[in-house]
């Protein structure tokens, strides 16, 4: 009976220093999990907002762009096409100037028909994602212009100055920058047949000065591989930490169990 007895407070030990080993490990692990999913969300905020202020800053440009060159607006093209393509080349960031009179384009240092311009022109937006031309849809442009004023200056830049700025945030996040059903990220645009995945701590932000909106998010699956990344890395440490705690359980209760030996022997 004696040795069952034994037998059972030896496994009740043992249960016992594995279960406190455990602790450090596990709330080790939990700690890491709420801290990265934390910093995530915290990146996600941040990012979004930055990315809003730096377009803010490209539009900023295009608006400079625009108001220089609106004192071209409503003169005959002859006089004065040739300034505007003096300004075009000065800015790398330009594909054209276009000028307009009643919402309708009749002047642009760009060659291809006027008639999307016109119309964009006549939506009465700011700012508008578009492909360069109908007749040859291969580039994606940004197309700006002063809502109100007749007449007008339609200035156009590559969306590529966008989706390089995007591409500056090399943190995980995806970035999407929306321009009403239009949208450019870091890796495609609104022609791809799918958007990119954003299912994981999503944020949204609306310019107040231009009116787009850029929302950032992860891919699905990306905070659980983040987990798995810094679990393989924090583990090793957190199972010597729980090795030393269980040994130090373990010499405890051994030195218990000799004093009470010791006590026992002592006893007439």
């Amino acid at each position: 009976m004696s040795k069952i007895m034994h037998a059972g407070r030896s496994l009740l030990e043992l249960l016992l220093i594995m279960a406190i080993g455990l602790v450090p490990v596990v709330s080790g692990l939990l700690v890491m999990v709420f801290q990265l999913e934390k910093k995530l969300e915290e990146n996600a905020q941040i990012s979004v907002q930055e990315a809003v202020f730096t377009i803010d800053k490209v539009l900023e440009r295009m608006h400079s762009t625009a108001l220089l060159a609106q004192p071209l607006a409503g003169k005959a093209c002859a006089d004065v096409i040739s300034t505007l393509q003096d300004q075009v080349a000065r800015d790398p960031l330009l594909r054209s100037l276009t000028l307009t009179q009643d919402q309708q384009a009749y002047c642009s240092t760009h060659t291809e028909s006027l008639e999307h311009l016109s119309a964009f022109a006549q939506s009465g937006q700011g700012v508008e994602l578009a492909i360069d031309s109908p007749v040859l849809p291969t580039t994606l442009v940004t197309h700006f212009q002063v809502p109100g004023q007749n007449p007008s200056v339609i200035v156009t830049g590559n969306a590529s100055e966008l989706r390089n700025e995007l591409r500056a945030f090399q943190d995980g996040l995806t970035l999407l920058l929306e321009f009403g059903d239009q949208y450019i990220w870091s890796h495609g645009d609104s022609r791809d047949p799918n958007r990119p995945s954003q299912s994981e701590y999503t944020v949204r932000a609306v310019s107040a000065k231009y009116g787009y909106a850029v929302t950032g998010g992860y891919a699905q699956g990306y905070s659980a591989q983040e987990i798995r990344q810094s679990m393989l890395q924090i583990l090793p440490s957190l199972v010597l930490v729980g090795i030393v705690t269980g040994s130090i359980i373990y010499w405890g209760l051994f030195r218990a169990r000799g004093n009470r030996r010791g006590t026992a022997a002592e006893k007439p």
